[in-house]
């Protein structure tokens, strides 16, 4: 069962336990952590502590929550701790290779249990967006990237005019929850679903004026 998936069905429990008048919540948390620990079992690579939840995940897959003032200062808190996290390039270069961005881009692999550890992670990114419009299989959960550097004026990414939005792609591809704690994007460098070397290349992907994106 994935992480949304688990969340789902938390949700579907506390929101049952409300309409019938049944337990308060804190006895269902409860509840629903004694389940996790009888219910789910380690496979391969995938570990039981991949259940555990970061500030960031437990605000925002609380409904309880949701909305108001109180909502709002932690969403502003968690965003500050995830903008604070993120790790600029060691060498100051922000690009790669698009080629091999694309290679990145299009592998879904690593991370499950099924992969070895060894296995080499994807980004996976055309599961949730439109990159190239060659290709005829993408996600619509994020937005489209089609001309996502051309569209934002970059012409020369190292060009001290291009530097913001450098670095703002560099922030995002890193730890998206630093720009918006509930955002559905995987924190690809903050949780080491992949390395620096592989987000220069989808950045050079999405940035280069050469890479077909941005023709």
């Amino acid at each position: 069962m994935t992480r949304i998936t688990l969340t789902a069905a938390a949700v579907a429990v506390v929101l049952a336990g409300c309409a019938s008048g049944g337990p308060d919540p804190k006895a269902l948390d409860e509840k629903f952590a004694r389940l996790k620990q009888t219910d789910f079992q380690p496979r391969g690579i995938a570990t039981l502590d991949r259940l555990n939840q970061d500030e960031a995940q437990k605000l925002c897959s609380d409904p309880a929550a949701w909305g108001g003032k109180e909502f709002e200062a932690a969403r502003k808190k968690v965003e500050e701790i995830n903008l604070a996290s993120i790790k600029w390039p060691s060498d100051g270069k922000f690009l790669g290779d698009w080629k091999q961005g694309e290679a990145i881009a299009q592998s879904g692999r690593g991370l499950t249990w099924t992969d070895d550890a060894k296995t080499v992670n994807g980004g996976n990114c055309y599961n949730c967006h439109q990159i190239d419009k060659k290709e005829i299989s993408h996600g619509t959960i994020g937005p489209s990237l089609w001309n996502y550097g051309k569209l934002r004026g970059v012409t020369d990414p190292n060009s001290p005019a291009s530097q913001e939005i450098v670095k703002y792609t560099w922030g995002k591809i890193w730890n998206a929850k630093a720009y918006n704690a509930c955002s559905n994007m995987p924190r690809a460098g903050h949780m080491g679903i992949l390395n620096e070397q592989q987000i220069k290349h989808l950045m050079a992907l999405l940035l280069d004026p050469k890479s077909p994106v941005n023709q």
